[in-house]
């Protein structure tokens, strides 16, 4: 007889028999409040999250999944990381390199910033008041772009393939969401703690289980 009849036959008498390990989850709200800033966590017990995370004038979102492995949680937001501005035009120009940012204001267009990669060497460029970046090089072996209202993982629009130094591009409606790329939160009694990163810049992140 088939070895596999034993097996099945074993597990539906013995309720007992580990088929996989419980998965752990958390439930409520993480609350966390600094001066003028606040930001929360719902946990759901079906392994889903919301946040909400407001600082001056930034406000945030991000709404996906996540895992508990031992005591280290990770998010997995609904947000592709490093996917905040969409390349309308790139072309090969004579001269410097210039970058020219679209949006629904000018606002989020000048708060955009230019981070250039010579080999090891990095050179930030901010864009001026009508949106438009113009790095004082020539040449640069990768060009990321990231927002200084909502920082997130920085969109790569130029890799040391790409001759071109002139790119249009636009500002993505998910700006304002969080993806939490490389951000690990731990968990501890009624607590959950990260390190200072790209959006949290500080120490001392610690969210606290409401009553």
């Amino acid at each position: 007889m088939n070895p596999l009849f034993y097996v099945l036959y074993y597990v539906a008498l013995n309720p007992l028999f580990p088929m996989k390990e419980n998965v752990k989850t958390l439930d409520g709200e993480y609350l966390f409040n600094k001066m003028e800033m606040s930001a929360g966590f719902l946990f759901k017990k079906d392994g889903t999250f919301l946040f909400y995370f407001s600082y001056g004038a930034s406000d945030r979102n991000a709404k996906g999944t996540y895992t508990i492995i031992g005591d280290t949680l990770k998010l997995h937001s609904d947000k592709e990381p490093g996917n905040d501005f969409t390349i309308d035009q790139q072309s090969k120009k004579s001269g410097p390199i210039e970058i020219h940012v679209k949006g629904p204001n000018k606002m989020l267009t000048s708060s955009a910033l230019c981070i250039c990669f010579n080999k090891d060497e990095r050179i930030d460029y901010e864009a001026d008041q009508e949106g438009v970046i113009r790095p004082e090089v020539t040449k640069c072996d990768k060009i990321f772009l990231k927002h200084q209202y909502y920082p997130d993982i920085p969109t790569l629009i130029k890799d040391e393939g790409n001759e071109n130094n002139y790119f249009e591009v636009t500002l993505k409606q998910s700006l304002q969401q969080v993806s939490f790329k490389g951000i690990d939160f731990v968990i501890k009694e009624n607590t959950i703690s990260c390190l200072p990163n790209y959006f949290m810049p500080f120490d001392h992140i610690v969210f606290t289980k409401s009553n």
